[in-house]
């Protein structure tokens, strides 16, 4: 592609466990039609978890995931999702996957079929690459599956951040200060390891610069923490190489004032 030009789409559940019914679906609708409404739109789009709310075995995963890709529908390009906790038990500090000691919940498995399935990707963590027109930059996108951490996981996000690109996002469901998700902490230390640019991350219901090189994004429909607004992110790169990230109000379709921040590709803060 020309340029990096995609969206960040943040949690989206009910209030409620197991309140399918009160699936925020007008909020995730109006998000993904204003994404559409953008001029351009972005090329493609990145969600960082908690798809749902709900009890493991009591069959609400599956009919909340489909409100959450009826709405998601709206948009035509190809969204990259990130695994949350409510996409093992719901609990932080849990942790799916053969062998690890949630296991494979229900939640787990319908969030493989129906969010990974389509873009072809068996495991919850995974990495996507980018190039430039001409090869004027490389970029990778690296998801990491705090709830779904184990060696494997470990040994693989080495080997992938340790691929020079020139920009390198690392998408994230728990921020860096969730410390009893099961991955947070070791994936902290492989990332303190490598050059990236920015982790983006959800799990709080809100969005703001939390780190010098973390952004949260939250703000998809789950119930909101303090202030603020339903909408999303956009992050683009801009003539000088640096990355500008927005926060764009999905019921004004506008950036919200303030809010906009840019970094270079080492993640350094950029004017």
């Amino acid at each position: 592609m020309s340029r990096l030009y995609f969206a960040v789409v943040g949690d989206t559940r009910p209030a409620n466990v197991d309140d399918t019914a009160g699936y925020p679906t007008a909020t995730i609708t109006k998000i993904f039609q204003a994404m559409t409404s953008l001029s351009p739109s972005p090329t493609f789009g990145v969600s960082t978890g908690d798809y749902m709310f709900a009890t493991p075995g009591k069959g609400n995963a599956t009919p909340q995931l489909d409100l959450y890709l009826q709405a998601r529908a709206g948009y035509a390009g190809t969204m990259f999702p990130a695994m949350g906790n409510h996409e093992c038990t719901g609990y932080t500090a849990s942790n799916c996957g053969q062998g690890n000691t949630d296991g494979v919940t229900e939640n787990y498995t319908a969030f493989l079929s129906q969010m990974l399935g389509p873009i072809a990707q068996p495991k919850p963590y995974y990495a996507i690459n980018v190039s430039g027109t001409g090869g004027a930059w490389t970029a990778k996108l690296v998801f990491v599956a705090g709830n779904a951490w184990d060696s494997g996981q470990s040994t693989w996000l080495a080997s992938t951040l340790a691929q020079p690109t020139t920009y390198t996002f690392i998408l994230r469901h728990e921020p860096a200060s969730a410390s009893t998700a099961p991955g947070v902490g070791p994936s902290e230390q492989i990332m303190a390891k490598y050059p990236y640019t920015l982790a983006i991350v959800g799990h709080t219901h809100t969005y703001q610069k939390s780190g010098a090189r973390e952004v949260i994004v939250g703000n998809g429909g789950a119930p909101l923490s303090g202030t603020g607004t339903y909408g999303f992110g956009l992050v683009q790169q801009l003539a000088t190489g640096a990355i500008q990230v927005d926060m764009i109000d999905s019921s004004t379709g506008q950036p919200v004032s303030g809010f906009t921040f840019r970094v270079n590709p080492d993640g350094s803060p950029a004017p």
